[in-house]
């Protein structure tokens, strides 16, 4: 199945945390935190103007990114756990050095 968010939403797959600390203690799923942290999947086509002209979003699909614990709304397509959020939750993107 093909999924593709619209006007200014964005559908971004979580990063996996390490389930170890820095000690080697295992942490349980249920006491673990969701990172902040994730891919975009998919955007949108931007948000429209009173106007009727579209604004691109900021965020590209494969750009890594950082939003808020509790943005946007948690679906599962394919068998993936994904979210599906309006870009300005989305608080910046990460890049390497």
């Amino acid at each position: 199945m093909k999924f593709r968010p619209l006007h200014d939403r964005v559908l971004v797959k979580r990063e996996e945390q390490d389930k170890k600390t820095a000690g080697g203690i295992i942490i349980p799923d249920t006491v673990q935190e969701k990172p902040m942290e994730g891919k975009v999947v998919s955007v949108g086509s931007g948000t429209r103007s009173e106007d009727g002209k579209v604004t691109p979003l900021d965020v590209k699909a494969g750009d890594k990114v950082l939003f808020g614990k509790w943005s946007g709304t948690e679906v599962t397509i394919d068998g993936d756990d994904l979210i599906i959020m309006k870009e300005s939750d989305i608080m910046g993107v990460i890049t390497k050095k």
